[in-house]
């Protein structure tokens, strides 16, 4: 996962919300839920983190038993890398469960299976094919060395194609040898029970092509990533620096020169507290597309910024009403260039949208933006959208 497993814990005040799965999970294992106001004042269930490790989140994600994930801080600039590695596994997770899916549907159209299925009506193998974890760990039993050799198969020319690319450089290639394994670890029994079932087949090379086509697509989708994680963090010092200036022309009227005194860490530290002390917050959250019984939708991503004030409430029905005429909805593009001269990262904004656009269309990952800018409050809602 890159940067997202060079700390083995990360430190950030998480509010995660649970799906029905996770909620029955964690209250059959009698783990209380918390009941959380969110940043769009809708109250939802689920647990607090402050210490966590990565993997943990990524094996919730992964098992269906996170909706959302929620922070909200005065200033994002000290997390700065804890909060990118955070996104990276997000978007890491959705893109382990995406690759899942589509190798499983891959899978079931091989002839090898449409074969079986033919000659086998009463064990049909096909969209709603149901096993337990018991059943397959059961049926998988033994099989480590077959498992181990189908691995082997699948990779090599996979590796081989990373090895001779002279485009990459020594550490791009470890690090893309590494992810190729990573994406087949994530994989689920049921997919592994099928490659196992035909692994001495006829048919079973069809089935070693496309999952090589579609580990190849996914390592490629992998690099959006990166661009997610640097946006997010982009966005969300934007907003916090908006509040620091706010507070900063309530605390020291008179001052010509907002933008140099901001940028004093004395004078900074001091505006943070007093945001802190009137819990005026950023909240970043990531809403995760639904879980496995949400057809065509698990794999859409949705990230929101708010910038949060006492009028938000009124703010949140001004949105869903859509009425006032103070509220400007516009691209995330138009935001950036509508942001005042002079105004700091406004280039460096444009310059990451840029490239972030661009890597989604490389990658057929769909990717939208909106902002809603309300200038009575200076509160801006902004949306990110992906679907991988």
């Amino acid at each position: 996962m890159g940067a997202s497993e060079k700390k083995f814990m990360l430190n950030l005040p998480l509010k995660v919300i649970l799906t029905e799965n996770g909620a029955s999970n964690f209250l059959s294992n009698n783990k209380k839920l918390l009941r959380f106001r969110l940043a769009d004042n809708v109250e939802e269930y689920g647990i607090s983190l402050n210490t966590f490790s990565p993997q943990s989140v990524q094996q919730m994600i992964l098992l269906d038993y996170i909706s959302k994930i929620e922070i909200s801080m005065s200033e994002f600039v000290s997390s700065r890398q804890e909060v990118m590695d955070l996104s990276k596994v997000i978007v890491f997770s959705l893109l382990y469960k995406q690759f899942d899916r589509e190798i499983f549907n891959a899978l079931i159209l091989c002839e090898c299976v449409r074969k079986w299925n033919r000659t086998n009506p009463a064990q049909l193998i096909d969209e709603k094919t149901k096993m337990s974890e018991r059943q397959l760990r059961t049926k998988l039993l033994n099989k480590e060395g077959l498992i181990a050799n189908t691995r082997k198969i699948i990779l090599e020319p996979i590796w081989k194609s990373i090895l001779s690319n002279k485009d990459y450089s020594p550490e791009e290639k470890n690090i893309m040898l590494l992810m190729s394994e990573k994406f087949l670890n994530k994989m689920s029994l049921m997919n592994w029970y099928i490659i196992t079932l035909f692994a001495k087949n006829d048919g079973a090379n069809e089935m070693y092509i496309a999952i090589r086509n579609l580990l190849n697509a996914y390592m490629e989708k992998s690099k959006v990533a990166e661009y997610i994680s640097v946006m997010v963090m982009e966005l969300a010092l934007n907003n916090e620096n908006t509040n620091i200036r706010k507070e900063a022309r309530n605390m020291y009227q008179g001052v010509d020169d907002i933008g140099a005194l901001v940028f004093d860490p004395e004078v900074r530290a001091k505006i943070v507290k007093e945001l802190q002390r009137k819990h005026e917050l950023v909240f970043l959250s990531w809403k995760l597309g639904g879980g496995s019984s949400s057809i065509g939708k698990q794999g859409r991503l949705a990230i929101t910024l708010y910038n949060k004030d006492d009028e938000f409430q009124e703010v949140k029905e001004t949105i869903e009403n859509a009425k006032a005429s103070n509220t400007g909805k516009k691209t995330l593009i138009d935001f950036y260039r509508d942001l005042p001269d002079g105004e700091e990262g406004t280039d460096l904004g444009m310059y990451y949208l840029s490239y972030l656009d661009e890597a989604c269309k490389k990658v057929n990952v769909k990717f939208d933006s909106m902002v809603n800018q309300f200038s009575t409050s200076e509160l801006t809602v902004i949306n990110l959208n992906f679907n991988f």
